[in-house]
């Protein structure tokens, strides 16, 4: 079986490790890949924008199965021309992907859905925005339309925070575009979680419960990144809240989007902040998370390569609703200068020697080889992964492994798990 992974980041690296554990053997293509993952898949000089060529490639060496990592071709639709050329693939197509496209159309579903989210207003231009904000007490969220890498999202706690959001937004021309409409919303009180599940568009199976770690310093300090950690599972969803979630979210957003024409195939990512209410949705993923992907596959028991053949071929009916895993915990290592502009080229100490331990992996993210050296090429460098007995366990065997890599301005979090293991229910 040929199977295909469309990204090159640590998430896909996670994806490429865990379908290289199948028992099947399948042979493994990851476009574009990176110098991490090439020992794991064939690799091809191809970008994720470069869809005519993607398929082509799919094409041309008889792809079974195609996953897709990042955001921004499912939005342009590169499932919907893989579809056309007949390859079997786990990912929405460019209508249902506006789920996450557009965060006007996720709010505007939720509403039509009966959906749990916090109350909002869509806006444009700065002084509209800016206007309406100065007349609403504080805290509110300020966040962009469009995708934004995971730094679209403001909260603001005066007015000083709103001229500071609205300065970049409209100076940055990562945001400007994205942020042609704005959303202000309600702030919610809680604690967020990061529910993600396969879907064939009626079925679903879900995935380990995450939390993710989105500020770039301890205590949730700092700017957004686009996350600097995650642990699975994570115990602020109860099973109780996680059946919750299937019957007032998943179950009727995909009944939603079937309804509008918009069947959703593939991971569905909700978002969520856990209230003294219950769950409320912030956003909707239409792919796998990252930093989410690294510890959910390498917690995983079972073979995935038989449930995303199942997704892509739409049979997921009849398949138990449950994946057996263990605790595992990432931490990711960043750049200075990161989320702004990274540093690169700086030589990593500690890689390059097989992993001795069976239960951490180092999933690289914004690495390349140079000569006999890794060198950092990105904001988030590597995504140190380890699975235990136990959050705890885990967590001290990632860390452990941390002590051993070392880069000019590495940077990382040294709280990840810490509500996780706060928590009297934590695994």
């Amino acid at each position: 079986m040929n199977i295909l992974v469309v990204g090159g980041g640590g998430r896909e690296h996670a994806l490429v490790w865990r379908l290289a554990q199948s028992p099947e053997k399948p042979r493994i293509f990851c476009v574009p890949g990176s110098d991490g993952i090439s020992h794991l898949a064939e690799t091809a000089n191809i970008r994720v924008d470069q869809i005519p060529h993607l398929v082509q490639f799919a094409r041309e060496e008889r792809i079974d199965v195609a996953v897709v990592g990042p955001e921004q071709p499912l939005v342009a639709g590169l499932i919907d021309e893989l579809q056309k050329a007949g390859v079997p693939s786990v990912g929405p197509t460019r209508t249902a992907a506006e789920i996450e496209g557009s965060k006007v159309f996720m709010k505007e579903l939720m509403t039509r859905v009966g959906v749990k989210t916090a109350p909002f207003k869509v806006l444009s231009g700065k002084t509209d925005t800016l206007t309406y904000i100065r007349h609403r007490p504080f805290p509110q969220v300020l966040k962009v339309d469009g995708l934004a890498g995971g730094k679209g999202a403001f909260v603001l706690n005066e007015l000083a925070d709103a001229w500071a959001a609205l300065g970049m937004i409209f100076d940055s021309k990562e945001l400007a575009e994205a942020g042609k409409r704005l959303i202000v919303e309600d702030f919610l009180p809680g604690e967020e979680a990061s529910f993600i599940v396969l879907t064939d568009g009626e079925n679903c199976v879900p995935l380990p419960p995450a939390q993710d770690h989105k500020r770039l310093n301890d205590d949730d300090q700092g700017p957004n990144t686009g996350g600097m950690g995650a642990y699975v599972p994570a115990p602020v969803l109860t099973d109780e809240l996680q059946q919750r979630v299937l019957k007032e979210i998943i179950r009727p957003v995909l009944h939603g989007m079937a309804q509008m024409g918009r069947p959703y195939r593939g991971f569905l990512y909700a978002g969520l902040m856990i209230t003294k209410e219950g769950p409320s949705v912030l956003e909707f993923n239409a792919r796998p998370g990252d930093p989410e992907t690294q510890p959910q596959m390498f917690s995983l028991r079972e073979d995935l390569l038989p449930v995303l053949v199942q997704v892509a071929q739409g049979r997921l009916e009849g398949r138990p609703q449950s994946i057996e895993f263990s605790p595992s915990a990432c931490v990711v290592v960043s750049s200075a200068g990161y989320p702004g502009t990274p540093e690169k080229g700086k030589v990593i100490q500690g890689l390059g020697k097989k992993e001795t331990d069976p239960d951490v992996a180092v999933f690289h993210a914004g690495t390349k080889k140079s000569g006999e050296n890794w060198i950092t090429n990105g904001g988030r460098v590597l995504g140190v992964t380890a699975r235990g007995s136990s959050l705890q366990n885990a967590l001290q065997k990632a860390y452990g492994r941390l002590e051993t890599i070392q880069f000019e301005g590495m940077h990382f979090r040294k709280d990840i798990g810490r509500k996780g293991l706060n928590r009297p229910e934590a695994p």
